[in-house]
């Protein structure tokens, strides 16, 4: 049997450790000013998560920039800036292969809000409503 089989399992947790070493050292070197890059000075850019490949070979970054401004613009500089800010991870972390980075947007909050809206719906907020406590003692 093998020490760690593929199929619906989640990351290990060596792959969740170097995920959020790399979101660290990519956080604060985009907070810092670390590169060179034009599209990315006085950017604010929040870096939610980092997921790993099981190899530890490629990792992908979820990011948004301030109020989910000029979403693409950023991305675009990040791609520009990609072995600059790999070299910094590299320092950041001992691994024997760098990571080869990506650059993504993290919707989770547009999911958030698309979540709130369907829970505002009529029909929805009927099947969310407590029984009355009256109705419990029927039985």
């Amino acid at each position: 049997m093998a020490k760690h089989e593929a199929g619906g399992k989640g990351p290990s947790q060596r792959q969740l450790k170097v995920g959020e070493t790399i979101r660290r050292a990519l956080a604060d070197a985009l907070a810092r000013g670390d590169t060179h890059e034009p599209g990315l000075m006085g950017a604010s850019i929040t870096v939610s998560e980092v997921r790993v490949t099981p190899d530890l070979r490629h990792a992908t970054a979820y990011v948004m920039p301030l109020g989910g401004r000029q979403a693409a613009e950023t991305l675009e500089a990040l791609g520009r800036a990609k072995g600059e800010l790999r070299r910094i991870v590299t320092r950041a972390v001992n691994l024997k292969y760098s990571p080869d980075l990506a650059f993504r947007l993290d919707d989770t909050f547009d999911r958030m809000d698309e979540t709130r809206r369907l829970f505002e719906q009529p029909a929805v907020k009927q099947d969310l409503v407590k029984p009355e406590d009256g109705a419990q003692d029927d039985a």
